[in-house]
């Protein structure tokens, strides 16, 4: 059974929602189990411990001013010694974020997202859907999943066609973690 683990923060609500939507396209793959981690849990060692195990782990941000929030910054920022042991060396690795704006620099946030990734030695898993797929990436991503909310309620936004691209993402990111990450060395 392969493992994934998605981290997030989420301040009003939006973006766990878009965690949600992803835990569900990951879980509509057989042999996945999925944990959803929020940062501000990760003061627990079997939090850590859960992240260490995963054979992927799926990044979630809102964007603010043109990157990750504080608070997912801060997360980001106590993986030094992962870093430095090499923990998550080859683990697999995804990212999602949500914006106010139709742009809004959430292409920013993503970069952040994988250049994380890319210095703990993981490897990343792109966005992989597109126009070709209508009522899907609605904001055209390619490196990770956005998504765009306004100021409404969570009810109300993101909108139908972004949580539809969340869980088409999930689904990718399940089909590559069965692919590449089990058994993982």
């Amino acid at each position: 059974m392969a493992r994934v683990e998605i981290v997030f923060y989420s301040a009003m609500g939006h973006t766990e929602a878009i965690a949600q939507s992803v835990r569900v396209g990951l879980e509509s793959v057989d042999g996945v189990e999925v944990g959803l981690l929020r940062v501000d849990e990760l003061a627990d060692d079997d939090a850590w411990a859960r992240l260490d195990r995963a054979d992927a782990i799926v990044l979630g941000s809102p964007t603010y001013m043109g990157g990750v929030s504080a608070d997912f910054k801060r997360f980001m920022d106590q993986t030094g010694s992962r870093w430095y042991e090499r923990t998550w060396m080859d683990k697999l690795c995804a990212g999602f974020t949500v914006g106010g704006g139709l742009s809004g620099d959430k292409q920013s946030a993503l970069q952040a997202m994988h250049v994380f990734a890319c210095q703990h030695g993981m490897i990343w898993i792109s966005m992989g859907v597109g126009v070709r797929e209508p009522g899907l990436d609605r904001l055209s991503s390619s490196i990770g999943m956005m998504a765009q909310a306004g100021n409404a309620p969570v009810a109300e936004t993101p909108p139908a066609e972004d949580h539809a691209t969340a869980e088409a993402f999930g689904a990718r990111i399940a089909r590559a973690t069965l692919r590449w990450g089990l058994g993982r060395a």
